[in-house]
């Protein structure tokens, strides 16, 4: 795992935090991947939204919860994605961040595989030093979290996504939970895998010993 990253905590000395994360994802599955903007924000594990609304082609409203900091703040905007030639770029009406652009571009994977690296730029340009300041308290810190995530989405989404089914659920079931909720769910999942192990281990003792 590459994770490349600024700290979203010296934001006050500039404009800008990014993150970068190399995926498995040749560069032109990466470009048709991130054209989905509601998926994108809520693999971030840090948001708990409220509301997602699409008003247009490319305009959507959004409203929730940003845990991302030690005492979370609500988030209410309307958003804009507009495609660029090697990525996307989706600007937010209002609040502290000002826009997210998403570059990708080919490189070589360790493995010899051809894949792509993603690199997330959160932009604090809107407001002027003193203001962004003022303002701290509603600076999304969960940048490099948030590629974090996305990268382990991206390599389960190379493993499963041929599958309609697991296409479903994460759409319809997954993306949808509180990120608690997504927690709560994977460790029943795990729990159960156990189980099931147990109760076949127990059988295979059982027919060793009185078979």
């Amino acid at each position: 795992m590459t994770i490349e990253d600024t700290q979203n905590s010296s934001i006050d000395n500039q404009d800008a935090a990014w993150a970068s994360i190399n995926t498995p994802l040749h560069i032109d599955a990466m470009l048709v991947f991130i054209q989905d903007v509601e998926r994108l924000l809520r693999i971030n594990p840090m948001l708990e939204f409220k509301k997602w609304e699409k008003l247009g082609a490319s305009q959507y409203f959004m409203a929730g919860r940003n845990i991302s900091q030690e005492t979370a703040f609500e988030f209410e905007t309307k958003l804009t994605a507009f495609r660029r030639p090697n990525g996307l770029e989706i600007e937010y009406e209002t609040g502290v961040k000002a826009s997210t652009v998403i570059e990708v571009e080919a490189i070589e994977l360790e493995n010899g595989k051809l894949g792509s690296k993603l690199t997330i730029t959160d932009h604090y340009d809107r407001l002027d030093e003193e203001t962004r300041q003022n303002k701290l308290d509603e600076v999304d810190k969960s940048l490099v979290i948030w590629a974090t995530d996305l990268q382990r989405y991206l390599v389960t989404w190379r493993r499963w996504s041929r599958i309609r089914l697991w296409r479903l659920y994460m759409k319809h079931v997954w993306l949808p939970m509180k990120p608690s909720g997504r927690r709560i769910t994977y460790m029943l999942l795990w729990i159960s895998v156990v189980e099931v192990a147990l109760i076949a281990l127990g059988v295979g003792i059982y027919f060793s010993e009185y078979r």
